[in-house]
């Protein structure tokens, strides 16, 4: 006697639940437009509402004294190109680290299943043909 476990035909989001999926939807863009509203806002004599860290160090640094060594390469025109630039550089990087992360998992998925494969009896292994015919030769 062996019982079996079925699986729900639906899972939590394609059941009866079907206002979840929107909810969370309508939260991550309510929350973007108020980072937007609130980080748009500019104090007052400040030169850009997203202003960066390597823009404040840098101006500390000179108030300090210190010389520039190297000069940059390629200057965009403005900070909307530079903040293109610096996102078309963080999607490339997190494609590469998605395929390589999806590699690895695929690579040990096969090791384990090679594993297993090695561990059945060197039998042919069942198509389910027999199953399909009647178990009495006398019906056939």
């Amino acid at each position: 006697m062996s019982e079996t476990v079925q699986k729900p035909s639906d899972n939590f989001l394609t059941s009866t639940h079907k206002w979840v999926t929107p909810l969370l939807l309508a939260i991550l863009v309510a929350i973007f437009v108020v980072s937007l509203v609130v980080g748009g806002r500019k104090p007052a004599g400040a030169g850009e509402g997203f202003a960066g860290t390597d823009d404040a160090a840098s101006q500390a640094a000179e108030k300090a004294g210190a010389t520039q060594w190297i000069k940059p390469v390629f200057e965009p025109n403005s900070s909307e190109v530079q903040s293109g630039l610096f996102a078309l550089q963080a999607a490339l990087g997190a494609g590469i680290a998605g395929f390589a992360l999806g590699r690895m998992s695929g690579r040990k998925k096969a090791q384990e299943e090679t594993m297993a494969a090695s561990r059945l009896p060197d039998e042919m292994p069942d198509t389910g043909e027999v199953a399909d015919r009647p178990a009495d030769p006398a019906a056939r």
